[in-house]
């Protein structure tokens, strides 16, 4: 019996109580006829039960007996009223109630409640993250469980609905799959409805029919459950934080308890169910069985190691032009290596997706397409399902931010994270790209911190480097701990992915300074300064300023006026610029004109604004001891501001010639002209960023004129080894220099330092050297990324994507009970229970209601 059906006679019996009363009361009162009346009522709704108990237990139902034996009684009592021969009225009620609470009792006990639950995925690739749960649900005898796919369109680029799409001839043959319009959930009424898509009508490529938008299914059914479509390999995209479907869920499953704050903190928390990934469920199952390979794959994948590659959506979107050509390079790579077979699936959503939002690359993908498949250069995965593929595969490459790596994880195979920006061979000075990274301007440059957050150390300051100690257990990037700040003589490590402070004594870590850990993603900090005493660290997503004592070690978070420093604008978040103006720590907004004045000492925050007529936000700030001067993110007009006077001076620097240009997408805008600037007493110094040109402001007259620079800067930027930058160019000041004439020029490009003397414009270009054996020993291999990230290798100018298929990797090499070991860190129920587990979840849940 349904749970709603249930429900209903539990509280039709519950008036019959009710009713009993009253019979007694007019018993009291000697008005027969009313009692005889409201017990053939009763004797109705009994018979009336007992019918819709039959429909559904059949007719030899205990309850059905109970109900008999309780109108018997209903009879006997009426035909005592008729002969005027009752009894005391309060043993009628006892008799009435005792024969009663027998058929409630059979109801409660002896009729089991059958639950509806109806699965609603769209795309059948998507299918396993609701697979096992059905399982579960399918395989138990007091649960109906429905499949029904539901349809959905693709989007134009104008939002409008495009082609509509319905795959329910795509699921397996094992999962009885029912029409949408043969299921009439609102008529049903299903006990519980899972879904997978959380987007309702906020999804830019698909949109679900919107008959079947989280809002209005959540109208028939007393549990909305929704189960994340992908799994992730450690961490989570803002995107997903606040998605529509949740503030209509009764419950989301998460992978873990790790990646709750992930999710909206309006949410309430009850909701969030970390129960692990139902994708994960089923490629554990097959990797213990092996599908056989369809026919035309097996003849290419005899006797080869099997390379899954995967293009991803995020790949994609984030700079096309570069992503395919980085497939023309993996195709040439597997091309020249025979033992290797090369397995490409694309996303599911990777064409509609190029349809939607970068139509002009349609053709060049189509033309790649066309050449791996003709060429015959290896498998063209377009099955419906994923599991079976990688159960048939050795190793995974391909983008890092997407959960087919976390799939590979729970399969325990080989991961290799390739890097899109790199489509050949690295040259003899690549590994600068990759070693050498921007000097921080409130940083420490006898320190580097690089590949692997390692920590190199030029002990005379002469920037030449040797290998000092590892800052964490983590091998990506150089982003967990990237800056070195001195205060008061005392040098310390700095976090940006990181919670944590690390002080330095003699190259080496002393001492671990634990902060709140207040979020479980990365970009907690965008930068670090130092101020007597203080430490400070600038927040990114991290929820406040931290001011670190050096001399007493105590931690202070200052919470207020964030939302000035990082901001949204465009679809697209921000985060402004600081700088030291005597004893403040100015923060200035990304979007308007207001800054956020924080007392170092006192610890006091207050909100400013400049006044200014350009209110298109600071993407740079310096202070020249009396005066700051804000760089805008958008336009040319720089700002001069005393906020001691509040007196305020606009500079327009847009010169002939001076065009800004994205360095990823590679369009022209008119972005974030300047980089950080040379302040001297009479001129301020403007490097590009995205602009092109080199520029002098003259501080008394406030013309603006091009800096023809006294030598040609020549670039190194052949190739992906070197992220794209663009032009930019940052100065430093040098310490000691009292007149302000010296600053040094980091050039982002090629990873280059410059000594400028710009009185003079004497020109010294700086050698930053490491030891070659010891970066090639440093390279960590195999190993865990990051808090966010897999175990796996990465592609760069030491581990090539050649190397990987040739099994020369650099570093540690794989170890599968490792693997085993990580993946359990980021997901609950990694033995492939998860389907079981939510579903039990779900039940009980609906049991206690």
């Amino acid at each position: 019996m349904r749970k709603a059906q249930k429900k209903q006679i539990e509280e039709l019996l519950a008036l019959l109580e009710q009713a009993h009363s009253e019979v007694k009361r007019f018993a009291e009162n000697k008005d027969f006829g009313e009692a005889m009346d409201l017990l053939g009522q009763c004797q109705n709704s009994a018979v009336q039960v007992g019918e819709w108990i039959e429909k559904t237990e059949g007719e030899g139902a205990p309850t059905i007996a109970k109900l008999e034996e309780y109108c018997e009684t209903l009879y006997e009592i009426h035909e005592e009223l008729a002969s005027d021969t009752v009894s005391v009225p309060a043993k009628i009620y006892k008799r009435l109630q005792k024969s009663l609470i027998q058929a409630e009792n059979s109801v409660k006990n002896d009729i089991k409640i059958r639950l509806e639950m109806v699965f609603l995925p769209y795309k059948a690739s998507m299918w396993d993250s609701l697979e096992s749960i059905w399982m579960a649900a399918d395989a138990d005898p007091d649960c109906d469980a429905y499949v029904v796919p539901i349809p959905y369109y693709d989007k134009n680029q104008d939002g409008s609905f495009g082609a509509l799409h319905y795959e329910g001839d795509r699921f397996p043959d094992d999962v009885p799959v029912i029409h949408y319009d043969d299921y009439d959930i609102k008529n049903r009424e299903p006990d519980a409805v899972f879904i997978h898509n959380p987007y309702d009508q906020y999804n830019r490529v698909t949109s679900v029919d919107p008959r079947f938008y989280s809002f209005e299914l959540k109208k028939s059914t007393e549990c909305l459950v929704y189960v994340p479509y992908f799994s992730t390999s450690g961490g989570m995209s803002a995107g997903q934080a606040s998605c529509m479907a949740y503030y209509f869920a009764d419950y989301i499953v998460i992978q873990a308890e790790k990646f709750r704050k992930f999710y909206d903190p309006e949410l309430p928390q009850e909701k969030l169910v970390p129960l692990g990934s139902p994708k994960f469920d089923k490629v554990i199952r097959l990797c213990q069985n092996p599908p056989e390979p369809p026919e035309a794959w097996k003849e290419r994948m005899a006797g080869r190691k099997v390379y899954f590659y995967n293009t991803s959506i995020n790949g994609l979107l984030g700079d096309t032009e570069r992503f395919m050509r980085k497939m023309e390079y993996v195709f040439q790579c597997f091309a020249k290596c025979e033992q290797a077979c090369l397995l490409w699936r694309p996303h599911p959503l990777l064409e509609s997706t190029i349809n939607s939002m970068r139509p002009e690359f349609m053709p060049v993908y189509q033309k790649l397409r066309q050449y791996f498949i003709e060429n015959n250069l290896g498998i063209y995965d377009d099955t419906p399902e994923i599991e079976p593929t990688i159960a048939l595969c050795d190793a995974y490459i391909g983008d890092e931010a997407t959960s087919v790596t976390a799939l590979f994880g729970a399969a325990e195979k080989e991961i290799f994270i390739l890097n899109n920006q790199i489509d050949s061979e690295p040259g003899e000075e690549d590994w600068r790209g990759e070693v050498i990274q921007e000097f921080n301007r409130y940083g420490n440059g006898r320190y580097m911190v690089t590949q692997g957050n390692k920590l190199y150390y030029a002990e005379n300051g002469d920037y030449q480097y040797r290998y000092s100690c590892d800052l964490c257990e983590y091998s990506g990037g150089n982003y967990y701990l990237p800056w070195v700040v001195s205060v008061q003589g005392r040098d310390y490590v700095c976090p940006r992915n990181g919670q944590e402070i690390l002080f330095l004594k003699e190259g080496k870590v002393a001492e671990h300074i634990k902060l709140e850990r207040q979020i479980e993603q990365s970009g907690a900090f965008c930068g670090a300064v130092g101020y007597g005493n203080y430490l400070l660290l600038i927040p990114d997503r991290y929820p406040a300023i931290v001011r670190y004592d050096t001399l007493t070690g105590g931690i202070y978070y200052i919470k207020d006026y964030l939302d000035v420093f990082s901001d949204e604008t465009k679809g697209v978040r921000r985060t402004g610029s600081v700088c030291v103006w005597k004893e403040y720590l100015l923060f200035a907004s990304p979007v308007n004109n207001y800054v956020a004045a924080l007392h170092v000492p006192f610890g006091r925050i207050k909100l400013m604004t400049t006044g200014a007529e350009n209110v298109c936000g600071c993407s740079s700030m310096v202070s020249d001891g009396e005066d700051v001067w804000l760089l805008p993110y958008e336009g040319y007009t720089i700002t001069r501001w005393n906020p001691e006077t509040g007196e305020v001076w606009e500079y327009d620097c847009k010169v002939e010639g001076l065009q800004c240009r994205n360095p990823v997408c590679g369009y022209e805008c008119d972005m974030r002209p300047f980089g950080f600037p040379a302040v001297l007493e009479d001129a301020l110094y403007l490097p590009p960023y995205w602009g092109n040109l080199y520029l002098c402001l003259d501080k008394n007259t406030g013309e603006i004129k091009v800096w023809e620079l006294p030598r040609e800067l020549k670039r190194n930027t052949r190739n992906g080894y070197y992220p794209p930058e663009g032009e930019v160019a940052a100065f430093l000041q040098i310490d000691g220099d009292k007149a302000g004439i010296r600053w040094q020029l980091n050039t982002y490009a090629d990873h280059k330092l410059y000594d400028i003397n710009l009185r003079s414009e004497e020109w010294e270009e700086i050698s930053i050297g490491f030891l070659s054996e010891e970066l090639g020993q440093q390279e960590k291999g195999f190993d865990r990324i990051s808090e966010w990230s897999m175990y796996a290798a990465r592609e760069n100018a030491f581990n090539t994507l050649s190397d990987f298929l040739n099994g020369t990797l650099s570093g540690c090499p794989y170890e599968k009970a490792r693997a085993g070991q990580e993946f359990a860190k980021i997901t609950a129920n990694s033995d492939g229970t998860c389907g079981a587990k939510t579903y039990e979840f779900i039940r009980d849940k609906l049991a206690e209601t």
